[in-house]
């Protein structure tokens, strides 16, 4: 088949990207792979049709040297290293994969907030120390006793509101797009919902509004003894609050999936702070999660390309 379409790979982060290929081969799309710098995009990109992203941040001036393109396609869920005002200006699609990997972030999410609700970094510590038994352990109350904040109430907070559900968690939301109905936990506006809360998980997209939606006013309005948890955008958390809060007590314990700047610069987090428990931007992933990422990504170029309409096209607002 005459190749009649160039799609350029911004940043490649996978082992392979043959699914991409064949699928795109399949309507006469060449797929190239850029160095993962802007420049070396608008090297590739100048006739190119459309973009295959991950991490590089899509610009308005990147954008400006892409004449050609017609969609920018990102791999993940999250479009905040995407300008979409800039995209929307220029007629460009941008297109997301919101449902990927909502059973692993789900599940990454449950076993953060149960390792900290038993208190599983003070014990690994304890025993790595030479201590044994419940010395500095206590309290740890049962898991029927907890009320547990989601904050955004999307698919994977659904699907991990499902599970607390099943252990016996009460769960209470805060979303401000939603309004009570059928079938929701309670809404709680967010002051409410941190104050009253035994844990705190975080499934909200980063935007300019929810940028350190969780800093230090925050942390302080938190109830005395509870834990947080974030899976979703590095940016919704003020991580120095975070750190100082746990020093202070005021915060029982933390774990991130996900940080504002990463991979975090040697000594930014303590390593030997009780009830920090940080995991490397590893929520998302599974073997199934990754094909499934790659196959609908490539997917949505396809049907850009050959006239159609794609699954996933995110609003210049950020919404799907």
């Amino acid at each position: 088949m005459t190749q009649d379409f160039t799609v350029v790979v911004t940043d490649q982060v996978f082992p392979t990207i043959t699914a991409e290929t064949e699928l795109l081969a399949a309507v006469g799309a060449r797929l190239v792979v850029a160095d993962g710098t802007p420049g070396g995009v608008a090297r590739l990109g100048r006739t190119a049709d459309a973009l295959l992203n991950t991490y590089l941040p899509v610009t308005d001036e990147l954008l400006s040297q892409l004449p050609a393109c017609k969609i920018v396609a990102r791999y993940g869920i999250g479009v905040d290293n995407v300008d979409l005002a800039a995209a929307a200006r220029r007629g460009i699609v941008v297109t997301n994969v919101p449902d990927y990997s909502v059973e692993e972030v789900a599940a990454h999410a449950l076993t953060l907030l149960l390792a900290l609700i038993r208190r599983l970094p003070e014990a690994g510590r304890l025993v790595a120390g030479g201590g044994w038994g419940l010395t500095g352990l206590r309290p740890i109350r049962r898991l029927s006793t907890q009320r547990v904040g989601l904050v955004g109430f999307g698919r994977i907070a659904r699907r991990l509101a499902g599970h607390l559900a099943s252990l016996g968690c009460e769960v209470v939301v805060h979303d401000p797009f939603l309004r009570p109905g059928p079938g929701l936990p309670p809404l709680l506006a967010l002051p409410e919902l941190l104050s009253s809360c035994d844990a705190v998980s975080l499934h909200a997209p980063l935007t300019p509004r929810t940028r350190n939606l969780i800093g230090a006013p925050e942390l302080a309005a938190m109830k005395p003894g509870a834990v947080l948890v974030n899976t979703a955008r590095g940016g919704l958390v003020d991580t120095e609050a975070v750190i100082e809060a746990l020093r202070a007590g005021r915060l029982r314990g933390a774990a991130l999936d996900v940080l504002a700047a990463e991979p975090p610069a040697p000594g930014a987090l303590p390593g030997d702070l009780p009830g920090l428990l940080v995991t490397p931007h590893m929520a998302y992933y599974s073997e199934e999660s990754i094909a499934e990422s790659q196959r609908k990504a490539a997917t949505q170029i396809v049907k850009v390309l050959t006239g159609g309409q794609p699954d996933y096209p995110v609003r210049e607002d950020g919404s799907a």
